[in-house]
């Protein structure tokens, strides 16, 4: 049985992330495909220094 992957072949090495604060939400979307965001109230994204 094929593994259940929204990535096709070869896709994950060529998606695009990026993020961004607009107001009081932190978004994450990956440009590379449509639909693939999320996003997060500013005062519970994590603090990238917190996870180094």
């Amino acid at each position: 049985m094929a593994p259940d992957s929204a990535v096709s072949d070869g896709a994950s090495e060529h998606g695009e992330v990026m993020a961004s604060v607009d107001g009081d939400a932190y978004l994450i979307a990956d440009i590379s495909r449509d639909g693939a965001w999320l996003s997060m109230p500013r005062e519970q994204a994590p603090v990238l220094a917190d996870r180094c």
